[in-house]
């Protein structure tokens, strides 16, 4: 793949050399460089993230109308300062975004949507700057006309191949991962201390710096500029099945994609299309992509060569000999009293009681049950002590700490982690992607760091050991069994260096075989300083297992303490027990 890239760059910069007067085809290609460039970026926040975009453009036209502006005020040639229009559209893009991305799904796709027509509305509208809708005429390329556009020709190939460098750069890297993750899972990426908004906001800004670069060279070879052509909606939507048809998410996808989209647009336009029924046209052909090639070109083309190599599935039993592997903790950070601490939790659903005046107590070092009949609240209950579950009345306090207020992942940066009922694993990530994903605490450099490599993947692969799985590392983890996923999971959660977990059924629904190691790994944890609390209804393994038991019902705690006194309450027996062992 890379040699074959190589190859067809030199061949795209020697073009213009061997055939200097193909100047048809030179600035189809160019155009296609723009389309790349655009692909590529939207790739970063609506590939990676999975914040779809649909009018990404806008970057294109604020670059364009920046660059614009100041060579026409300074009197300075527009392809200077294509720098400076990207560091605008990244500054406007840090502002939008920190409004925007607070939405999701559709939401997100039709602001972008409306704020494309905002921009266009503000060109027209703000004359004395933009000279409305009369629009800007820049001076005539100052190169000599023999060599026509050449020098655009360059400075685009040279902007797509710096765009693909650096979204290949931060794919690479721990953004980038955490980007991954917030596309697949964004409440369980804050879980294991991703601070997802941050992450949304950056990677938004990175995907316009070029588009906004692209737009100032863009404006110098159009040498005029109005509000409808640089915020067309056709420019969105030609991006966007750039992406869609390579490959949304892959590295390759994007540029593949913008090549055959820029390619098939140029043909409708020799055959005479409009610009309405080419907005048409890409309409349904972005439609017919979504329904039919969802993955887009290269994914449809990696899974029908890929050579298949089935999964290994394995009770673990014989395989998971005891591992004198070292769970860190950060118990030593812990101060005097219990780890978890809540008084007079109250939580509503509508004129539901979910959570109703919850006081308990989770002692430091324990291994501490919740249980009760379905719908007790003891889920809503791990929400709320996480951060997803939403507003409520009460005090949460962790380590001495209160909680309340605070999002998800500073939680986790605090040393509390959680694994859920059903298993919230980064399907497309490689076992061992996701094992070294979460983040013990957050800092500027963490961004820039290696996604897989280094001490992080040395633990991660000894996490792995110490669940029995290390021989899955490079296997995706949608294709392991359930039990895997939960065991990988666990040691997802300990990658936190985790002070607490609170772990959610970890044996429901798993192999039988597989919940005697799941408790005999918990109490290695324990051993080494993870305070646990577990909500489970396997109730042998529970009495086995935990000190101290407190009971949940109808969203209240009716019983705690050791094992024998819950077992012999006559309210436990009543509410949950005594149907279990009936």
């Amino acid at each position: 793949m890379k040699l074959g890239a190589l190859i067809i760059l030199l061949g795209l910069i020697g073009f213009p050399l061997v055939l200097p007067d193909a100047t048809y085809e030179q600035t189809v290609l160019l155009l296609a460089f723009l389309v790349a460039i655009q692909s590529i970026s939207w790739n970063i926040i609506s590939g990676f993230a999975g914040y779809v975009s649909l009018g990404h453009s806008v970057f294109l036209g604020i670059g364009a109308y920046t660059a614009a502006i100041l060579a026409e005020r300074w009197g300075v040639n527009p392809l200077v300062l294509a720098p400076v229009a990207g560091v605008v559209a990244v500054v406007v893009a840090l502002l939008i975004g920190s409004v925007v991305l607070r939405a999701k799904g559709p939401a997100f796709v039709i602001i972008t949507i409306a704020l494309l027509l905002v921009f266009q509305m503000l060109a027209i509208n703000l004359h004395g700057l933009t000279n409305g809708s009369d629009g800007i005429t820049l001076e005539l390329p100052f190169w000599d006309a023999d060599i026509q556009n050449i020098p655009f020709y360059y400075a685009f190939l040279g902007l797509m191949v710096l765009a693909f460098g650096f979204s290949a750069w931060i794919r690479r890297t721990k953004f980038g991962t955490g980007l991954v993750a917030i596309r697949e899972d964004e409440g369980k990426a804050a879980a294991i201390g991703i601070p997802t908004a941050l992450y949304k906001n950056l990677a938004y800004a990175a995907s316009a710096f070029f588009v906004g670069a692209a737009g100032a060279v863009y404006a110098y070879f159009l040498t005029f500029l109005n509000p409808l052509g640089a915020f067309n909606i056709l420019t969105s939507v030609t991006v966007v099945l750039g992406a869609l048809v390579g490959g949304r998410g892959t590295l390759w996808g994007p540029v593949v994609g913008a090549f055959i989209v820029s390619f098939a647009s140029e043909a409708a336009t020799n055959l005479g299309s409009e610009s309405q029924s080419r907005l048409l046209m890409f309409g349904l052909a972005l439609v017919i992509v979504v329904l039919f090639l969802p993955q887009g070109i290269l994914p449809a083309l990696q899974r029908l060569f890929a050579r298949r190599s089935p999964v290994e599935y394995t009770d673990h039993v014989g395989a998971m000999a005891e591992r004198k592997i070292e769970v860190r903790s950060r118990s030593a950070e812990a101060v005097e009293g219990p780890m978890l601490e809540l008084h007079d939790v109250h939580k509503a659903f509508g004129g539901l009681k979910a959570v109703n005046g919850v006081d308990l107590v989770v002692p430091q070092g324990s291994i501490t049950a919740l249980i009760g009949p379905n719908g007790s609240g003891k889920t809503t209950l791990f929400n709320l002590i996480t951060g997803t579950g939403g507003p409520h009345t009460g005090s949460i306090s962790f380590g001495g700490t209160r909680i309340d207020g605070m999002q998800p992942w500073q939680r986790a940066h605090l040393g509390l982690g959680r694994t859920f009922q059903v298993t919230r694993l980064f399907k497309s990530m490689t076992v061992l992607e996701n094992v070294v994903a979460p983040l013990e605490r957050f800092a500027p450099g963490v961004l820039a760091s290696g996604a897989v490599g280094g001490h992080e993947a040395d633990r991660a692969r000894d996490l792995l050991s110490f669940v029995g799985l290390e021989r899955f590392a490079a296997q995706q983890a949608g294709a392991l069994s359930y039990g895997q996923q939960k065991l990988v999971e666990l040691a997802q959660v300990l990658m936190l260096e985790p002070r607490m977990v609170l772990l959610d059924e970890p044996a429901g629904g798993i192999n039988p075989g597989l919940v005697g190691r799941m408790a005999e790994i918990i109490r290695a944890a324990n051993r080494q300083g993870v305070t646990f609390l577990v909500v489970e209804h396997n109730i042998p393994m529970v009495l086995d297992l935990c000190d101290p038991i407190i009971v949940l019902a109808a969203g209240s705690v009716i019983a705690s303490g050791p094992p024998d006194v819950v077992r012999a309450d006559p309210a436990v027996l009543d509410a949950y027990l005594g149907e279990v062992t009936a």
